[in-house]
């Protein structure tokens, strides 16, 4: 964090008592957490650091004008929110004003925002297609717009984006525009009404839509666009339209069910997400008086401007002012309300009112796309929690470590895992992988494992539930190819997507045990998985089967079991290629047995520790998240 404005002022007034002290440098800094409220926190920072200069008469300050100072306020809220979204790190905030040296026209006012993803290129970086800028540039771009000259600096553990401004009022004779030292606020009061920025003028609204709109509407597309949170949403829509167009901004969403009428701002099915202030503690106050007397929209209002009443008699010093009133609307359902004001304003330009329109349309998008995925993810958290058992039966004799981690955390994924009793003195495991994902792989799932269940219980031995359960599979392919060809043949001959059929593959570890005095019979059988793996007490590893075909292949296949006792201190392991072919470039987990090694070093450790040492070595061997699903099964004998 850099000076405070009480140092530099004392600074600054001993140099005026000593004009042969040397003056500080018109430099301050500051660091930013990676939250979305940085972009607000560092409008502030800027906008304080120029009233410092102005009323402290730094040199090069009285060239700041309301244009120069609008511009930076607006360049370092692009920066920081790009490293915010794009980066996820910590900023660092830097704000210089340079003095013109030799042979240079005018001062400038210099801005860098450094993160510490220096290996995450900035968006829009990259070379623009030959069509033109990408839709993910033009946040960059408005930046290349608004300053003199730009760039990007790469240090050890630190990426910085830089830009300079020219301050011309003091240089170049210009006049028509007052500077900021003009207006300077005094301590106190005025310098918190800068923090909360006074309404701009709105020539200068239709000279920022005419320059950076279609920049604004891209940058806002890309950010909305990669959101599956609607309160999130509701946020970002906030952050982007305050201050640049607007002083504060609410948005309802309609929690009305499909078919149900749409709800107005402050009905029963409408809730206020968000409310957004260019100063952060009015915050509160505006939310209350919009709770107490939300605006109402008429049922004939489309997605367009609507004018609606001030709300009450808004925060403290905000009397009057203009507000409007956007329906959100996509795929022609009413999701919610945003409205829009603006202090001391008599009406919204045509040029901002259209602009405006058009920005909520995206955020209406965004908003369904994230209720969209909402709702599938619910399903799908439903139909994992239908897929897995509810609980793992406990093994006389016997401890059991679990890992279970798919990789869509929302969704089903393709492993499944069982450890249940098949009846008296009788307990059976399973560990499966289906060659798919998502909805055909929860179908294999679904099938596969009550049915695994149900043959066991039926007294049905290793060997003959897989091969029913294979014959079950390969039956269900055949009804499944009938139908597509069915369709393809009421479609006249169009190709049917038949990825689904992979699904039908099912890769699968299943074994019984028998507890009995001094150890534990195991009979297992493994089809096209990865081979358990045994350990003894004294640190030797072996598998503990042999490779057999993968379940739903080949029709009449025949598979065989094989037994073996488990000693105390014996731990088998059972895993997924999830675990196996975990990668690290070129290099997989298991390449030179990487995993027997891996459990030799687990030699008398329970069950759950072997497990949690064996998935942490899994998840270390690279900096990459898991790209497959992943389950580990460990029986240890007692």
């Amino acid at each position: 964090m850099g000076s405070s404005p009480m140092q530099r002022e004392t600074e600054f007034r001993a140099c005026a008592k000593d004009p042969d002290r040397p003056r500080p440098p018109a430099v301050v800094r500051t660091s930013l957490p990676g939250t979305s409220l940085s972009p607000a926190d560092a409008r502030q920072f800027v906008r304080a650091a120029l009233a410092d200069w102005c009323e402290l008469d730094v040199p090069a300050a009285a060239g700041l004008t309301d244009r120069v100072a609008d511009d930076a306020v607006l360049l370092v809220s692009e920066l920081v929110t790009n490293a915010v979204v794009h980066a996820g790190t910590a900023v660092e905030l830097l704000c210089r004003l340079d003095e013109a040296g030799p042979g240079e026209e005018t001062d400038t006012l210099v801005i860098e925002v450094s993160d510490h993803h220096p290996s995450r290129a900035v968006r829009g970086e990259q070379h623009p297609p030959p069509s033109g800028t990408p839709e993910y540039g033009r946040g960059l771009q408005l930046v290349a717009t608004l300053s003199e000259s730009w760039g990007i600096t790469y240090r050890t553990g630190t990426k910085t984006v830089w830009a300079r401004l020219p301050v011309e009022g003091a240089r170049s004779g210009h006049d028509s525009e007052p500077s900021v030292s003009e207006q300077a606020p005094q301590r106190g009061p005025r310098t918190a009404d800068l923090l909360a920025p006074l309404p701009k003028r709105v020539t200068h609204d239709t000279e920022w839509v005419n320059r950076g709109a279609l920049s604004f509407l891209a940058e806002a597309s890309d950010l909305l666009a990669g959101q599956f949170d609607e309160d999130l949403v509701a946020a970002l829509a906030g952050q982007l339209l305050v201050p640049r167009l607007a002083d504060w901004c609410a948005v309802w969403l309609d929690d009305a069910s499909e078919g149900q009428a749409r709800a107005a701002p402050g009905a029963p099915g409408a809730r206020l997400a968000r409310v957004w202030h260019t100063c952060e503690h009015r915050v509160e106050e505006l939310r209350r008086v919009l709770e107490k007397d939300p605006p109402w929209l008429p049922e004939a209002a489309g997605s367009g401007a609507c004018p609606v009443p001030w709300p009450g008699e808004g925060p403290a010093s905000e009397s009057s002012g203009t507000a409007l009133a956007y329906r959100l609307t996509a795929g022609g359902r009413a999701l919610g309300t945003l409205v829009i004001g603006r202090t001391g304003l008599l009406r919204f330009p045509d040029e901002v009112t259209g602009l405006i329109e058009d920005f909520s349309r995206r955020v209406a998008l965004a908003v369904s796309t994230a209720r969209r995925y909402q709702r599938q993810a619910n399903i799908s958290q439903v139909l994992q929690r239908g897929l897995l058992p509810s609980k793992v039966a406990q093994i006389p004799g016997v401890q059991s470590g679990l890992v279970y981690e798919p990789r869509d955390k929302g969704g089903p994924g393709g492993d499944f895992y069982d450890v249940f009793q098949a009846g008296a003195g009788r307990w059976c495991f399973a560990l499966g992988d289906v060659q798919g994902k998502g909805p055909e792989a929860a179908v294999v799932i679904g099938l596969a494992r009550p049915w695994l269940r149900l043959l066991a219980r039926e007294g049905y031995q290793v060997a003959e539930v897989l091969d029913r359960l294979n014959q079950l599979l390969l039956d269900d392919a055949t009804e499944a190819a009938d139908a597509a060809a069915a369709v393809v043949a009421v479609a006249g001959g169009q190709g049917v997507p038949t990825d689904g059929a992979t699904a039908r593959f099912l890769s699968l570890l299943y074994g019984e045990l028998v507890p009995y005095e001094g150890g534990v019979r195991c009979t297992i059988a493994c089809a096209g998985h990865p081979l358990p793996l045994l350990l003894s007490p004294e640190g030797e590893v072996r598998a503990a089967a042999t490779p057999q075909m993968l379940l739903g292949v080949v029709d009449d296949e025949t598979y065989t079991s094989e037994s073996f006792d488990l000693r105390t201190g014996d731990t088998l392991l059972c895993v997924t290629d999830g675990v196996t072919e975990r990668r690290s470039g070129r290099l997989q987990f298991d390449d030179g047995d990487g995993l027997a090694r891996a459990l030799a070093e687990c030699a008398g450790l329970g069950a759950g520790v072997v497990a949690e040492r064996i998935r942490r070595l899994v998840h270390e061997f690279s900096e990459r998240p898991p790209d497959d699903d992943m389950a580990l099964l460990v029986l240890r004998a007692e």
